[in-house]
């Protein structure tokens, strides 16, 4: 019989961690990460680098294997922006809700609305060694919202799979098949179950 791997979730995004255990349910043991661990300042400037940023202080704090992941929601006509800063978009303290509205007002009679969202995921061991992976989902920035489901942009995102749906249209299982993280955490299972 096969024990399953305990993981240390690093972020403190309730809607990722929601994500994150759905997706990796019954294959990792993810545990919550520990309330007396302080936030980590994202300032690496790249998704890895903020993903590894994130994993390494869960590491070090708990003694655990710890998991990260960091998304950039990159928007061609705005050479890539939001990208790293997809989070914060509209500032410090901004809501899904204030990030969205800054998106669609960026491209407002704009015909190129071709996006995609990528995602780094991340394992750090308390020694130090890692072991990251990408996962990627094109699509377009809608020129409304459209959907009550999921979180972040995803009444915006209409991924290139979803039959013209966006993520908030289509139900998390579906979303997780196609999505960046659905597909950065499945490759991270794929280099775990080979270790």
């Amino acid at each position: 019989m096969t024990s399953v791997m305990q993981l240390v979730c690093a972020s403190a995004n309730p809607d990722k961690v929601d994500e994150i255990q759905e997706i990796l349910a019954g294959v990792v043991d993810l545990l919550p990460r520990p309330a007396d661990v302080p936030e980590v300042v994202e300032d690496a400037g790249t998704l890895l680098g903020n993903a590894r940023l994130k994993a390494a202080a869960l590491a070090a704090a708990t003694g655990l294997p710890a998991v990260a992941d960091d998304t950039g929601l990159e928007v061609d006509a705005l050479d890539g922006a939001p990208g790293v800063d997809a989070a914060i978009y509209a500032g410090e303290g901004c809501s899904y809700a204030d990030n969205r509205a800054k998106l669609l007002d960026e491209l407002a009679g704009i015909d190129d609305r071709r996006a995609a969202f990528r995602t780094v995921a991340i394992v750090v061991w308390p020694d130090g060694s890692e072991l990251h992976v990408e996962g990627r989902c094109p699509g377009v920035i809608t020129t409304s919202e459209r959907g009550d489901d999921g979180f972040g942009y995803d009444s915006v995102f209409q991924p290139d799979e979803g039959g013209g749906a966006t993520f908030a249209e289509m139900g998390a299982s579906a979303k997780h098949v196609i999505s960046h993280r659905g597909r950065a955490f499945r490759a991270l299972l794929e280099q775990l179950a080979q270790r």
